[in-house]
């Protein structure tokens, strides 16, 4: 990582704890209870934040080698990707982005996946915060449809709620930006 970079990631650590961390007494999509919550789009789609965003995915996902598009499961998936897709192009690099619908659609073309055409492509999948994976596996599944190969899923903050091992299991490696140590809340 470079001093720039590492200074991207702080600055936007600062952001999540300041603006995105809630506490209190939160259930979460798995049911289970929690005394804080991660609500990243209160962040990811503020000017000052999604390009910090974008930079800190870019450095998570460049070793990943000939990666054509990012996306995953709208609506989490969906600034982080246009954050990646816009902070690429600034440096050089050819990402599309992707959107997965949770149902295909019922008119026009029904398609679930919308953007580039991605078989035979090589993508990773997207997640703001992960708790138990399903958003990713759904992701996967949709995407492993239309062709495409998911090499990687990446997630802005991990919670350590389970779903590295759920999306390990599906033979796809898993990459955080951000853990709960960083946040202050392991």
């Amino acid at each position: 990582m470079t001093q720039h970079d590492s200074d991207a990631r702080r600055r936007l650590i600062d952001f999540i704890s300041a603006d995105a961390v809630f506490h209190g007494d939160f259930t979460l999509t798995s049911g289970k209870k929690a005394s804080y919550y991660v609500d990243l789009r209160k962040v990811s789609l503020d000017h000052r934040v999604a390009p910090l965003i974008g930079q800190v995915m870019l450095d998570l996902i460049a070793d990943v080698p000939d990666v054509a598009a990012v996306g995953g499961m709208t609506m989490g998936a969906d600034p982080i990707a246009s954050a990646i897709l816009h902070q690429g192009a600034a440096r050089g690099r050819a990402y599309d982005a992707f959107v997965v619908r949770k149902e295909p659609k019922d008119h026009g073309r029904g398609k679930q996946v919308e953007g580039p055409e991605l078989a035979g492509k090589r993508v990773v999948v997207l997640e703001d915060t992960s708790t138990t994976g399903g958003s990713p596996i759904k992701a996967i599944e949709a995407l492993r449809k239309v062709g495409a190969e998911v090499v990687a899923v990446a997630v802005v903050v991990d919670r350590a709620t389970g779903a590295r091992e759920v999306i390990e299991a599906e033979g796809v490696p898993y990459l955080y930006a951000i853990g709960l140590e960083d946040l202050g809340l392991a």
